[in-house]
This record gives structure tokens, C-alpha cells and sequence, in this order.
């Protein structure tokens, strides 16, 4: 079955992009994946095409009209039904890997990507289905490269894409720490060798080594991962 993507954007030639090429590329040409870029314009009622206007209440900037976007979402859902509804906002909730694993299971997903100063709340209101997803906290010109970003997190994990199925078990996050270290050839490199248990050939010894390390880093890179890594363990 193939994971359809659909994306309602301002500039839907900013799709597939990156995502043309190498692995995700590849995946396109045989078919494990679609990409389908909706234009938002598309959807405006007037001549002109406006999708934004001025804030209520002023200040800066222009907002995501409701009604241009609901027509967009509604047009994108009756096409994709059983397909969920990503909006990307700085307002949204975090995405974690085990998001991306779910997302990646089902059929595809719709992405609406924000501009200007964001969307007209009462969308959200108007369609609860609607889930506002944020990357992490830093903004961007535009949805489009948290878009991009999301659908390759999930595009990578589609049967058939990464060479071994087991690439992507050992990962940054799919654990709950990040991943461990990794080293190869040269042995020695300015004066730096890999760590000798590395070379042993004694997979407890590496296993247990590649445990440490993962929690180590974890625990000083990022102590917000480790803490709830410990409350999800105790």
C-alpha cells in the first residue's frame, strides 16, 4: 500500500524538494510513497486569491484566513479520508518518534503548512480533527521544511526504504535515550583509537558498553530525556 502525502501550502513547488532524492527519492520512483502538494490559493473565494488578512486587535503581520484553509482541509480530507490532518504551528505539541512510528503505520497524512503569523484559531476550533504539531521550539519562515522534515521521519521508516529493517531500532529516541556513539576505520586517527571494547568481538561486553553510553550522554546532553526515561523505567 502506498503512504500518500498530501500538503496544502502557498508554494507547493517546495514538494518533494529533498525529499526527491537519495532513500526518500528513491521510495517516490517505486511507488512506496506519494507526494501530492495542494495549493492553498486554490481555495480563496475571490479574484485576487487572498488567503490572509490583518490580525484582530492589530499588530504585525497577516493571519491564515479560516475560511480558505477549511475549504482546503475539507477538500484534502474527502480525498484522503482515513488520512489524519497535520497542522504545523510553533503553538503545537512537540513530535516524538513514537508519534512518527504511528504515523508512519497507517495510510499517509495530510500536512498544512503555516505562514505569516499563523493560522485563524476558530480553524482548530471548527475542525477538532485537526492536530497542531510544532517541531521544536524555533520558528521557521513557514511550514513547509517542518513538513518536509516530518515526512521524511516517516517516509525512512516505510517497508522497503532503509536497506535493513533493523536500521532504524537503534536510534536517537526510539528508546527513550539518545543513541550511543559510533565508530570505524581508521582504528587510530590523531591520536585517537576506538574505544578497545569495541574491537573485543564480545557482544555482551559492546552491548553493555552501547547501554552505559546511551545513558550517560542522555543524562548530560539531555537531562529533560533522561528524567522521564527514569519515571517511564521506575
Amino acid at each position: 500500500m502506498t503512504f500518500a502525502a498530501q500538503i496544502l501550502t502557498l508554494y507547493p513547488e517546495m514538494f518533494p524538494g529533498p525529499l526527491g532524492v537519495s532513500l526518500a527519492g528513491r521510495a517516490l520512483s517505486q511507488g512506496i510513497w506519494s507526494c501530492d502538494p495542494i495549493q492553498i490559493r486554490d481555495f480563496a473565494a475571490d479574484k485576487h486569491r487572498t488567503v490572509d488578512d490583518t490580525p484582530a486587535g492589530g499588530g504585525a503581520g497577516m493571519v491564515l484566513r479560516c475560511d480558505v484553509l477549511a475549504a482546503a482541509v475539507d477538500h484534502a480530507s474527502a480525498l484522503r479520508p482515513e488520512s489524519p490532518v497535520l497542522a504545523m504551528t510553533p503553538r503545537g505539541t512537540p513530535i516524538t518518534q513514537q508519534r512518527i512510528r504511528e504515523l508512519a503505520a497507517g495510510p499517509g497524512l495530510t500536512i498544512l503548512c503555516g505562514r505569516f503569523e499563523g493560522f485563524d484559531e476558530r480553524l482548530f476550533e471548527a475542525r477538532p480533527h485537526i492536530e497542531q504539531v510544532s517541531l521544536t521550539d524555533i520558528i521557521l519562515s513557514g511550514g513547509e521544511m517542518a513538513a518536509l522534515t516530518i515526512l521524511d521521519a516517516c517516509i525512512r521508516l516505510l517497508p522497503g526504504v532503509m536497506g535493513a529493517p533493523s536500521s532504524g531500532i537503534e536510534e536517537s529516541f526510539e528508546s527513550g535515550l539518545l543513541e550511543y556513539p559510533h565508530y570505524t576505520r581508521p582504528p587510530e586517527w590523531e591520536g585517537r583509537a576506538i574505544p578497545e571494547v569495541l574491537r573485543s568481538g564480545d557482544h555482551a561486553k559492546i552491548a553493555a558498553w552501547r547501554k552505559q553510553r546511551a545513558e550517560d550522554d542522555t543524562r548530560l546532553r539531555r537531562p529533560d530525556l533522561w528524567e522521564r526515561h527514569r519515571g517511564v523505567r521506575d
